[in-house]
């Protein structure tokens, strides 16, 4: 119920085209689902400033839209949507690690990847990820968890609240120069980033992958593996410039859970970042599910 009008591409159709997916291919008969919890408020300020979350709850528009920056506005339903895409994280983290499923993605809107710890933008109010990170840290005490970012746009929300955090290992692809034009001049070594250009495609993304989240992810071994899914680098989505195709979500995804098999149990919890033309998001994220899966 989340949406701030028919021209705006973060739209309630997105999560409808993947559930019909699911449906249509019988994915969701070997998955089981589960309706998303809203966050905790102690939850989200393990990741935000308390003073953000605060206005949030502040600001909330009871009627009409509350513009936040140039495309990210509130409507009365937003701050529930919000609460429950980042609490499905929290839960997506509470089933893993008590194994009572191995993986988890989040089919969640709005997105987070954005969201910084004091400041919405990118169609992001809460970083779900990185509340999720954050919540692994501290409620089940681990001391290393990665998140991989494949996403058109930098996820400049995540790495801003984890800069100085090397618990968290923050690996993402973006195309550069491009919006929100951040993670390009990053060197850290628990923050890799992959640039790539406009036009890029497959054999540049697979290449920068093996290259550079590869090895830093053995060099880690990660206790969890975390995944902002974001699918607007499909070559038929228009928001930005590249060329991946379906193929190569099934391939990262593969790698990310053979890292996942060899250091965290298999444990991985994937949430949904961009994604805009609806047919290739759910295709893409259909992909992305059954590399999860292990092909089923």
């Amino acid at each position: 119920m989340h949406d701030v009008g028919q021209d705006h591409p973060e739209q309630p159709a997105r999560l409808r085209a993947i559930q019909d997916q699911l449906i249509s291919t019988g994915m969701e008969l070997v998955m089981s689902m589960y309706e998303a919890p809203r966050a905790r408020r102690e939850h989200l300020e393990l990741a935000h400033d308390p003073d953000y979350i605060s206005m949030l709850y502040t600001d909330a528009p009871h009627e009409g839209i509350l513009e936040l920056d140039g495309d990210t506005f509130m409507m009365p339903k937003t701050l529930d949507a919000a609460l429950r895409a980042a609490g499905a994280v929290v839960m997506g983290v509470d089933l893993v690690m008590s194994k009572e499923a191995t993986a988890a993605f989040c089919a969640v809107r709005p997105p987070g990847h954005h969201a910084e710890r004091d400041r919405a933008m990118g169609f992001c109010y809460l970083n779900n990820v990185a509340v999720g990170a954050a919540y692994a840290i501290d409620k089940h005490g681990l001391d290393r968890v990665a998140i991989i970012d494949f996403d058109v746009h930098h996820g400049n929300g995540t790495e801003h609240i984890f800069a100085t955090d090397p618990r968290v290992l923050f690996c993402s692809s973006f195309q550069h120069p491009f919006y929100p034009f951040t993670g390009h001049e990053t060197d850290t070594d628990h923050i890799v980033n992959i640039t790539l250009p406009a036009g890029a495609g497959s054999a540049e993304f697979r290449e920068q992958v093996e290259a550079h989240w590869i090895p830093a992810l053995h060099n880690f071994k990660p206790q969890l593996v975390m995944i902002s899914a974001g699918f607007d680098a499909h070559i038929a989505d228009e928001m930005g410039h590249l060329r991946l195709r379906e193929a190569d979500y099934d391939w990262v995804t593969g790698l990310l859970k053979g890292v996942a098999d060899q250091y965290a149990e298999g444990r991985i919890v994937s949430t949904l970042e961009g994604g805009y033309d609806l047919g290739s998001l759910a295709r893409s994220v259909l992909a992305h599910l059954d590399a999860l899966l292990g092909g089923r």
